[in-house]
């Protein structure tokens, strides 16, 4: 049975997943890059920044424990969903602009999702396609449609849950995620947005399943048990 999935997903010390005031300057929030500093050395990493046209090297890189996570986090998926914060800090109605000065997300003209990708909106918008097989679909049903579109389009794959935070708090409430996997960094942000606080996960079904410490992260991965 097809799973929906959360790999990779950096948080800091004092439990958050992002900092604050998210913008084109700062894309995670202000300090917020600091929860990927794990990630940032390794071979998938380096390898994803070339293909997307960013640089890096697709040779070079670290291998061991934080590749081997992120390597987990793209076997087996065949349609992603994430938030409107994700896809960009633009916030409100799409802006009435020609297609190719509309926002098109940060990851370039070809994105490294190679799926289709579910993004969570109050505000309808045409699929947008990218290089590299990637096409955005916007979706203003909730998270359950795009849970259910995501899954057709998946085609018995695993889905994956990329972010931010609020939409995955919303699918952990929603007890439907399966499986999740938090990269927990040395960083303290203090202030932004907080993963888990208010969330009983024990009582929505979620137990550790993995805990796995690195020079750089401690990587533990949830599950739910049933």
């Amino acid at each position: 049975m097809s799973k929906l999935r959360v790999h990779g997903f950096g948080v800091s010390l004092d439990g958050y997943g992002a900092g604050p005031m998210q913008s084109l300057d700062n894309l995670m929030g202000v300090g917020g890059m600091a929860l990927h500093e794990w990630a940032f050395p390794t071979r998938t990493i380096r390898r994803m920044f070339f293909e997307m046209g960013l640089g890096g090297d697709p040779d070079g890189g670290t291998t061991g424990i934080d590749d081997a996570f992120l390597v987990r986090g793209f076997d087996g998926i065949g349609a992603w969903i994430m938030g409107r914060n994700m896809f960009g800090p633009p916030r409100g109605p799409w802006p009435n602009v020609p297609p190719d000065q509309a926002w098109k997300g940060c990851w370039g003209p070809n994105p490294p999702f190679h799926t289709s990708v579910y993004v969570l909106t109050h505000h309808r918008r045409e699929p947008l396609p990218m290089e590299g097989g990637t096409t955005f679909h916007f979706v203003t049903g909730g998270i359950r449609e795009a849970y259910d579109l995501a899954m057709e389009a998946a085609g018995g794959k695993d889905v994956r849950l990329g972010g931010g935070v609020n939409a995955i708090r919303q699918y952990l409430a929603a007890r439907l995620v399966d499986e999740m996997h938090m990269a927990i960094g040395p960083s303290l942000l203090g202030t932004g947005e907080h993963l888990l606080g208010g969330l009983d996960l024990p009582t929505l079904g979620y137990e550790v399943a993995e805990h796995v410490p690195s020079p750089s992260a401690t990587h533990v991965v949830l599950r739910r048990r049933d």
